[in-house]
């Protein structure tokens, strides 16, 4: 004998008995009676191991970060002579691998510096003025300071990542990075 209110049920739109009806019907039902309710320590266990995960994905970012800091030493690279690059001047590479574009300039007779060339905003690629002090980002206004890094003007918040950079028998070598140094 069935349980169910014979009031609750709603004909189904083509009037057949519900026995008649297609399997997507039976499988999704419109009548409150037929729906299949989740208990709620079901729902509850759902959410804490959903939760669970979310914590330890977190954690394990947390930990991937302290060891990328802990040996953010690259291999030394030479990158170019300083002879190649006038005072004043710059130089875009890709750095640490390709398709990572990275800016040298040289502000000096010996002064080099060197940046990631994205913007810490929204990864705009950065245009140095060495003439203005600046590396300046063309997508929403904003500017670094050359010397530093950390930013002008504009939407970014956090300072360019700043590249190691050693000058050895004229030429430019390239050593590593410095998260968000300043």
């Amino acid at each position: 004998m069935d349980n169910r209110d014979s009031q609750d049920l709603t004909l189904a739109p083509d009037g057949r008995p519900a026995g008649e009806q297609p399997r997507w019907r039976r499988d999704f039902p419109i009548d409150a009676p037929e729906d299949e309710y989740v208990a709620r320590r079901d729902f509850t266990k759902f959410m804490v191991l959903t939760s669970l995960a979310f914590a330890v994905g977190q954690w394990w970012i947390v930990v991937e970060n302290f060891f990328r800091r802990k040996n953010p030493r690259l291999p030394l690279r030479e990158i170019a002579r300083l002879d190649d690059i006038p005072i004043g001047g710059f130089l875009v590479f890709d750095y640490p691998e390709t398709h990572q574009p990275a800016v040298l300039m040289r502000l000096d007779e010996s002064r080099l510096i060197a940046y990631d060339q994205k913007c810490t905003h929204l990864s705009c690629p950065v245009i140095p003025r060495v003439d203005e002090g600046r590396l300046y980002c063309p997508c929403h206004e904003g500017s670094f300071d050359i010397t530093t890094g950390r930013p002008l003007a504009g939407p970014p918040r956090r300072p360019l990542s700043r590249i190691r950079v050693e000058l050895r028998d004229r030429r430019i070598f390239v050593a590593g990075m410095e998260r968000g140094s300043v």
